[in-house]
């Protein structure tokens, strides 16, 4: 497999303007929904990212026509045609995605069974499939393990069910809505996850016919219909993107507008970002970031569950916080291994000490498992240059931050990962007036990311 490799020369703000497109945890998940439906969907600010890619091939291999439609970044789905994939077709396009697992409940109703090859994903700690499993089995889905993959079947069709979360897990919760929405009688999913990309999704699914209502303790109620139709929905913001952006003006001294970024979205990583000395305007068509100058202050940051700090703003501000003067304090409470990436700041000059302790002063469910999941961070660091290798998408956009604020020259390996998550960021970088080439026997890779905004583009 070739390294993909992105040279950057740090030391220079990043100024300018970025668009935000359609969020990557709610875009795919969206796609997917249009399965459930009998009519087609039209799905807009759709971003030209690797996710996008992979369900749209997946789609089509279950026979569903995807195509663009009028709008820029529309993608239309008619599913009136959904059949059994190839196993081999699938495994091959499916890749290191997660996201097949949430196909099971839309196939199991539409054509009464599935198959779900090994499942991937970012390398950032314990992410297993038996939450979701379970939860199918509770809808009446029987599972068949065999080495390529599992086999789903419904025989008596599926059926509302009681089901509480031990975990508010983003995935699980999903996996409930798309098979509720369709089975029969009364689902109520307890300790639901409640992320606005969730919000946004039970509105892609009420749009198509469904009876779906969230009351304010975590609890989600699903009235099963018999069927369910098309919709026409366009996807809201992109906030992971739009922090990162944020983190990358105030680790580089920077300012940056990230245009379709919104306020509602994004207010507890604002306040944060604020606490820590960082400038932010709201604006009508999005939000400017900028470091205002003088010091960077320290903080104790907690992630949590929305409305917490979100997990994946952490790694990007855990970059501008080595900027910060004093000791900062940072608890991960979502995934146990997601600090690992710290490791090479710390080659580049960082002084980051990792701890299996809960730092942030609430005990989580980590703090007895012997995971370094929380991180003490001395600023302000004279970060320089590094040959870094990428472990998972929200590290290595991270990773692109440190180098973007380093003195000297870095070579990034492995940032295929980042279109995963990240339209064409190269050409964003490149507006922002990043210094960044790739290696000569590369150029070919230029140019294809540079053409990711395009939705049919995706390489």
């Amino acid at each position: 497999m070739q390294d993909d490799v992105l040279i950057v020369h740090g030391g220079s703000p990043l100024e300018g303007e970025v668009r935000v497109k359609g969020a990557k945890n709610l875009v795919p998940k969206a796609m997917v929904a249009a399965l459930l439906g009998e009519e087609p969907s039209r799905l807009r600010n759709v971003p030209g990212i690797r996710d996008v890619h992979i369900v749209r091939g997946l789609l089509q291999l279950h026979g569903v026509a995807v195509y663009e439609g009028d709008e820029p970044d529309e993608l239309v789905m008619d599913p009136s045609s959904v059949e059994l994939a190839n196993v081999a077709d699938i495994d091959a396009h499916a890749g290191s995605s997660r996201i097949p697992i949430l196909l099971c409940g839309p196939l199991l109703h539409r054509i009464g069974r599935a198959f779900i090859p090994d499942l991937g994903g970012c390398r950032i700690g314990d992410r297993p499939i038996d939450f979701h499993l379970n939860v199918l089995r509770e809808f009446g889905a029987t599972v068949d393990k065999r080495p390529e993959g599992l086999y789903l079947e419904a025989p008596n069709g599926l059926h509302g069910a009681k089901i509480e979360l031990p975990y508010p897990s983003v995935g699980t919760t999903e996996q409930v809505l798309l098979t509720a929405v369709r089975a029969e009688g009364t689902t109520e999913l307890r300790n639901a996850a409640v992320e606005p990309e969730i919000i946004d999704l039970i509105c892609v699914l009420q749009k198509m016919g469904a009876i779906i209502s969230v009351a304010t303790d975590r609890v989600i109620r699903i009235t099963g219909v018999e069927r369910l139709g098309g919709y026409t929905h366009r996807a809201l913001p992109d906030r992971l993107e739009g922090a990162s952006w944020a983190c990358a003006a105030l680790a580089t001294q920077g300012d940056v507008f990230v245009r379709g970024a919104r306020q509602l979205d994004m207010m507890t990583f604002l306040n944060v970002f604020r606490q820590v000395g960082g400038a932010f305007s709201v604006e009508d068509e999005g939000i400017r970031f900028w470091h205002p100058g003088g010091r960077l202050r320290a903080i104790a940051l907690e992630t949590d569950v929305h409305p917490g700090f979100q997990t994946d703003w952490q790694q990007p501000l855990v970059v501008a916080l080595t900027q910060a003067t004093g000791l900062s304090i940072v608890h991960e409470t979502v995934y146990e291994s997601r600090l690992g990436f710290t490791s090479a700041l710390n080659q580049m000059g960082a002084t980051i000490q990792l701890y299996s302790e809960c730092l942030g002063g609430t005990p989580c469910r980590f703090g007895q498992r012997n995971f370094q999941h929380s991180a003490v961070i001395s600023g302000p660091a004279k970060l320089h240059g590094a040959d870094l290798v990428i472990p998972d998408l929200r590290g290595g956009f991270s990773y692109l931050i440190a180098a973007l604020a380093a003195e000297g020259t870095s070579r990034v390996h492995g940032i295929d990962l980042i279109n995963r998550g990240y339209e064409g960021f190269h050409t964003k970088l490149a507006a922002l007036g990043a210094r960044v080439e790739l290696p000569p026997q590369q150029s070919g890779i230029a140019v294809a990311a540079d053409a990711a905004g395009a939705v049919h583009s995706v390489a």
